[in-house]
């Protein structure tokens, strides 16, 4: 539910007209450069309560806040993917896999690159363990690969007299943010309780037997770089409360249900992020910030993580993917 502080202003207004559901979004700008020109496409994956954009054009909200179309000015290929806000890394992971194939069809490129923030990063870990001959690299950003306690915590009130209605609520939640983005919101499946189980501790650690590409050996370790040809990439924030102006700085309460509140970005913790190569686990950025929202504040002296995305795409260049 960490986006309903996004959205809540967002869904009053006439929600903007849409590609089909089944469809990734293409993100497209005149190119004044190629320092992000890649071989493959790059598409981007959403977190759990995620979207592409909610709200009018001029007056919406993208996830990945001024990211892509800086990508796309600077000569990238890149696609925002749409899966269910809440649902299984399976269900989701299965979406995104109709999408790749829709992007190679369009684009008539071997591959992709995928990248992933939050629940995206175990959602695009799916789609290469099904299909690894259609995954050139798999990028993951605050990715919960060992799970997150706020997750068990919150899967606590199953069985409770409070399951229902907290259920009830989030599925409403997700629904409304389909709809907010011009969809009919029974086109995608929403089970908030499927979507929190799978990033509980031990959902984590059942998925992680079966898709294990990328994955450190031993705690908090790095994971492979190069496996079964696919490059992994990693990079996390370790900050909380980054900006006193922004929304997201809510998030200190939930990071102090994470090893005591340290080297965590208020979801998830700076180990349980690793996966394959890790770029940097130490930005000044909470779990939004990692997504450059809200609307772009973060702290004075950290890194533009639009800077930091380009920046990715490039070193996808140069490894010629």
């Amino acid at each position: 539910m960490k986006y309903l502080t996004l959205i809540a202003g967002l869904l009053a207004a006439t929600v903007i007209s849409s590609a089909s559901a089944s469809q990734a979004s293409q993100v497209t700008a005149k190119a004044t450069s190629t320092y992000a020109k890649t071989q493959y496409p790059i598409v981007f994956n959403h977190g759990m309560g995620g979207f592409i954009k909610v709200g009018t054009d001029a007056f919406g909200l993208d996830y990945w806040y001024q990211i892509l179309p800086d990508l796309a000015r600077n000569g990238a290929n890149v696609w925002a993917s749409r899966v269910s806000p809440f649902n299984s890394t399976e269900v989701r992971g299965e979406q995104l896999l109709q999408q790749v194939l829709e992007i190679r069809a369009i684009t008539g490129a071997a591959k992709v690159n995928l990248v992933g923030h939050s629940h995206g990063g175990p959602t695009i870990r799916y789609v290469a363990g099904v299909r690894p001959d259609v995954v050139a690299s798999l990028t993951s950003i605050g990715g919960p690969h060992q799970g997150s306690p706020v997750a068990d915590l919150i899967l606590k009130a199953e069985g409770t007299a409070v399951e229902k209605p907290l259920v009830s609520v989030v599925n409403f939640v997700s629904k409304a943010i389909v709809w907010a983005q011009g969809l009919d919101p029974n086109t995608y499946p929403h089970d908030s309780l499927a979507g929190g189980g799978s990033l509980t501790l031990a959902g984590s650690a059942k998925f992680n037997a079966a898709f294990p590409l990328g994955l450190p050996k031993s705690a908090c370790a790095e994971g492979n770089s190069v496996e079964k040809g696919i490059y992994n990439y990693s990079f996390t924030g370790v900050g909380q409360v980054t900006n006193i102006l922004d929304l997201d700085s809510a998030l200190k309460v939930t990071a102090l249900l994470i090893d005591g509140g340290k080297d965590n970005d208020g979801l998830v913790s700076k180990c349980s992020a690793k996966f394959g190569k890790t770029i940097r686990d130490n930005y000044n950025w909470n779990h939004l910030d990692e997504v450059n929202q809200v609307l772009g504040l973060k702290a004075l002296f950290a890194p533009d993580p639009v800077d930091v995305y380009r920046q990715h795409a490039n070193r996808l260049k140069l490894q010629g993917l």
